[in-house]
């Protein structure tokens, strides 16, 4: 692939394969299904260059491509990745083509329409994350709702109108606010790019209300304390396809604001305002832990399991740009930010292998609820085998990539206050209670009833997604350097450019 057409590909080809789904039908459900198949497989081999062609030397946006959109209004069709997109994009393409095979038996219902929509949100999301032009960014933003809602509100449980409409709305209020705030950007720059925004000076008082406006827009898609609320009851009446998607890749995009925007077009407010990230972080990362002890819901626990450990992104965020303001180290502020995106990155592949587990379960026997099993390793050896591998990766366990992420963030963190050091590392045994003491119940033990006693280990298929997924979040436990050289002169930079007050426009 050339640098003018990678990333187009990457975007349309999911959707346009999406739309041959559609028009092959259900109907033909035969050769919808390998289609699907052979698109996410193709689409995630085409996105394999943006890796091995990389250049890890270099902050500067890479494999551009700029068309002129809506020439009147100086919107533009521009794409790039840097060392925090292109990994992010990397992470799309392989898990759809586990969601894709995870639904293969599963899914009766209007089969082709299921994995038409996983498509097409699959390319919209590669728009979110190469998009260098506001307006073009948004409308991927939004756009990728509506696929999420589809799934949602017509494969999921009984009370899924519930949880898309509270879905729905939660996240497109935050977003407004996005659009009001890019709306000013433009007012003020006369551009819509993205990286003139970067080098906008702005008031202070201004950047207040744009941070303010981008925290709500990405606190949601977190999702942040306090308004989190729609995440467990979203994974909850999803289907396992969709738990996988939510979790694994559409809480990132808000870790990605974040990155994208809020520190650097709005530095000298992240600097006045870091207190409350991190705080809202350490809520996060605390007390939704002790809210997941107590649930009975397996989905239910890893969704609130996944707040807590995307507190630690936002914390790693913050504690990086908060220790090079303050000491000037900028080893430390990298190790924070590093930390932070590696744990968005291991958090996509665990709590994804989570919910597949999850979904494994339900298929047989049609339940969540912790106390209808009991005895599962009994019945089930080659899935317990998997389901505590998986939990104890989500524990923070050595030599799994659960472990990296937060150990980087906690070490860096105590250059920046023991105190907070010592509230994030709670998260280590907290982490660790809730998820093995859901183990503990669900897999070991005597056999609990006859339902337990009937199940059937997993077949190929099955054994086949969750060995992937092992291997990554093993591979990345003991060798996490492939992604932590991707992103590091994009972090430098980050912080080099951030750290500098901009000048107040008069």
């Amino acid at each position: 692939m050339t640098d003018l057409s990678i990333l187009s590909v990457l975007i349309w080809l999911p959707i346009l394969g999406g739309i041959w789904v559609l028009i092959v039908g259900d109907k033909q459900a035969a050769t919808a299904r390998p289609i699907a198949l052979t698109v996410s497989l193709l689409t995630f081999l085409l996105s394999l260059p943006l890796y091995f062609e990389f250049n890890t030397t270099t902050a500067a946006m890479q494999f551009t491509e700029q068309l002129a959109w809506i020439p009147a209004f100086g919107i533009n069709y521009h794409l790039g990745v840097d060392g925090f997109s292109m990994p992010l994009i990397i992470l799309t393409t392989f898990t759809t083509v586990l969601v894709i095979l995870a639904g293969w038996e599963v899914i009766k219902y209007k089969p082709a329409q299921y994995m038409a929509a996983f498509l097409i949100m699959e390319g919209l999301m590669n728009g979110v994350f190469s998009s260098l032009d506001a307006i073009l960014f948004y409308v991927f933003w939004e756009a990728m709702l509506i696929p999420m809602f589809i799934i949602i509100g017509v494969w999921g449980g009984p009370r899924r109108v519930y949880a898309t409409i509270k879905f729905f709305l939660y996240t497109f209020l935050g977003s407004v606010l996005m659009l009001v705030a890019l709306l000013y950007l433009y007012s003020q720059s006369g551009s819509f790019s993205l990286l003139d925004y970067h080098a906008l000076p702005i008031a202070l008082d201004a950047q207040k209300w744009i941070f303010i406006a981008f925290l709500i827009a990405f606190a949601v898609k977190v999702p942040m304390w306090p308004v989190h609320t729609w995440l467990p009851d979203a994974h909850v009446e999803a289907p396992t396809g969709g738990s996988v998607i939510l979790a694994a890749l559409m809480l990132k995009m808000g870790g990605y604001g974040f990155l994208r925007f809020s520190l650097p077009i709005t530095p000298d407010a992240s600097r006045e305002l870091d207190w409350l990230i991190i705080a809202l972080s350490l809520i996060a990362i605390v007390y939704i832990s002790f809210v997941a002890i107590v649930q009975k819901d397996m989905k239910k626990l890893i969704a609130y399991s996944s707040i807590s450990h995307m507190g630690f992104a936002t914390l790693g965020f913050f504690i990086g740009f908060m220790i090079y303001n303050n000491t000037g180290s900028i080893d430390g502020g990298v190790m924070a930010m590093e930390g932070g995106m590696v744990q968005m990155i291991s958090h996509g592949f665990i709590s994804g292998a989570l919910f597949l587990c999850v979904g494994v379960l339900y298929d047989r026997l049609h339940s969540r609820q912790i106390g209808d099993y009991g005895g599962v390793a009994n019945t089930m050896p080659r899935f317990a085998l998997f389901a505590v591998l998986f939990a104890m990766a989500n524990s923070g366990l050595p030599a799994t990539s659960g472990f990296v992420g937060e150990f980087l963030v906690i070490l860096a963190s105590f250059q920046a206050h023991f105190w907070i050091a010592f509230a994030a590392a709670t998260i280590m045994i907290l982490g660790a209670a809730y998820t093995l003491w859901m183990v503990k119940r669900v897999i070991f033990g005597k056999v609990a009833n006859d339902g337990v006693a009937g199940l059937k280990d997993i077949n190929g298929r099955e054994t086949l997604i969750l060995t992937v997924l092992a291997i990554v979040v093993l591979l990345f436990g003991i060798w996490p350097a492939p992604m932590l050289e991707v992103m590091d002169a994009t972090v430098q930079n980050l912080l080099l450019h951030i750290v500098q007050s901009k000048v107040p426009v008069m």
